[in-house]
């Protein structure tokens, strides 16, 4: 695929980084990276091969000082400046061996699955008032994202919704967390099937400190 995803929100970036939002918000507020990998105009967003070094920052957390593994990423984006290169990016950082090429291949495969996410789970204000479906159903995606969440089976998902296959509820989880629900939580569709037990005890207010 490529750097074809030029501009990440903050939540997407985390997904394709492998680490949490907060996190991402760091690189920004700390000024972790230089500041041409991304922009705080209007809102905050990365370019793709940020989430490289995002990754390796955090990933290398246990095995660099701060100030090591900044040095290493201003070395990388020396010897590193395009997105293909990273793959092949190595070089020496006192005495350590520092190789990109786990790291990318793990960012390229979760931009892959985000690619995928994105385009198999549409917005329609003609369905379910815009709630995210997947493509050519009715089928909420973030209900399915809640019930993996929730460590329901896959054979339980795809009984609950046989328009599914399971190829389609992995994304679910990838879409809910790089595009986050907005506000309080929408009603459950009048076609959607009935709330099991688990959703309901994640609900009710005493599970969440009310």
């Amino acid at each position: 695929m490529g750097a074809v995803m030029e501009h990440l929100t903050t939540s997407e970036a985390a997904v394709a980084a492998g680490v949490s939002v907060p996190q991402v918000q760091r690189i920004i507020d700390e000024q972790i990276l230089p500041k041409d990998l991304y922009s705080t105009a209007q809102m905050r967003t990365f370019r793709t091969d940020a989430c490289v070094l995002i990754a390796f920052y955090f990933e290398t957390a246990e095995l660099l000082t701060a100030s090591a593994r900044l040095r290493a990423i201003r070395n990388a984006l020396e010897h590193c400046p395009a997105w293909d290169s990273w793959k092949d990016c190595t070089f020496e950082e006192h005495s350590v061996t520092v190789r990109f090429f786990d790291i990318w291949k793990g960012v390229d495969d979760r931009l892959h699955q985000l690619a995928s996410a994105q385009d198999a789970i549409v917005e329609d204000p003609e369905i379910l008032r815009g709630t995210p479906v997947f493509k050519g159903t009715r089928v909420p995606a973030y209900y399915v994202a809640a019930m993996v969440e929730a460590g329901v089976s896959m054979e339980e998902i795809l009984e609950t919704y046989p328009s599914l296959k399971d190829w389609q509820v992995r994304l679910a989880s990838v879409y809910a967390r790089a595009v986050p629900p907005k506000g309080r939580p929408k009603r459950t569709p009048s076609n959607a099937p009935a709330e099991k037990s688990y959703i309901k005890r994640r609900l009710r207010p005493s599970s969440i400190g009310g």
